[in-house]
């Protein structure tokens, strides 16, 4: 028997949608594609990788959902970050704009940057000289500092986390800032290339993070691209793969 062309379509149609919704709830529960389109966070992350971002770490709000739609308030199934998650956010000042930065300041604490060095609570945060970097990122190559930074645990049973930071040098815009209380309900985050990052030490342009706006923490980069050469050299394309990044955990 032949099936006829008008069920065929009809059955088409509906794979076609179940795939959508499919994809709709991994992206909204599970995790979530996002790309890095500035220098903001070298050397952890560079401009051209492709990570995935897990939804469920901190919980889900209206944030979370596609298009964000206003739903609800708060998070359900909520939970701290802890200091050193690299975060997905919307931004405070329109709600709509992705940024990824690393969290250093909870509810509570006290964030202060002094003479080039982050102070946590009023302690200076230990940082480790480990050499240069070739920092090739926004605009020509450029020679900075590569620091190790070790934050201070979270919470009792969460051990320091480590990662690496970039200066230019100590003395730039936002090596001498007020102290930043950060308020309950938010957190306060910084770029991994401390000066060549807007974050929330720039109050009128990111400032403090509500909760809320936390969209997840990066887990792993799945696809990492140097696209230096022309759209149309097909040829270069796979050289310009940065293969050793691929399905790196992010720290």
């Amino acid at each position: 028997m032949t099936r006829r062309p008008s069920s065929s379509f009809v059955e088409n149609l509906k794979t076609i949608i179940y795939a959508g919704l499919i994809a709709i709830g991994i992206r909204t529960i599970a995790f979530e594609p996002f790309n890095i389109p500035s220098g903001s966070m070298i050397p952890t992350l560079l401009i051209g990788d492709y990570l995935f971002v897990s939804k469920y770490s901190f919980g889900y709000s209206r944030f979370s959902l596609p298009l964000s739609p206003p739903l609800f308030n708060g998070r359900i199934f909520g939970s701290l970050p802890n200091r050193g998650d690299v975060a997905v956010f919307k931004l405070p000042r329109d709600n709509s704009t992705d940024y990824i930065k690393r969290i250093i300041g909870l509810p509570g604490d006290r964030i202060q940057m002094k003479g080039g060095q982050l102070y946590v609570n009023g302690t200076i945060v230990p940082r480790k000289d480990v050499g240069q970097y070739r920092s090739e990122g926004d605009g020509p190559p450029t020679m900075l500092k590569r620091y190790i930074e070790t934050l201070p645990p979270s919470r009792p049973g969460v051990p320091p986390r480590e990662h690496s930071i970039l200066k230019a040098s100590d003395n730039e815009s936002l090596d001498n800032t007020q102290e930043y209380k950060v308020p309950e309900g938010h957190v306060f985050a910084m770029g991994d290339n401390r000066d060549n990052s807007l974050d929330s030490r720039v109050l009128n342009a990111v400032g403090f993070i509500p909760i809320e706006n936390l969209v997840g923490r990066a887990e792993f980069i799945f696809f990492s691209v140097d696209a230096s050469a022309p759209l149309w050299e097909i040829w270069e394309w796979p050289f310009e793969i940065r293969w050793t990044r691929l399905f790196k955990g992010i720290t």
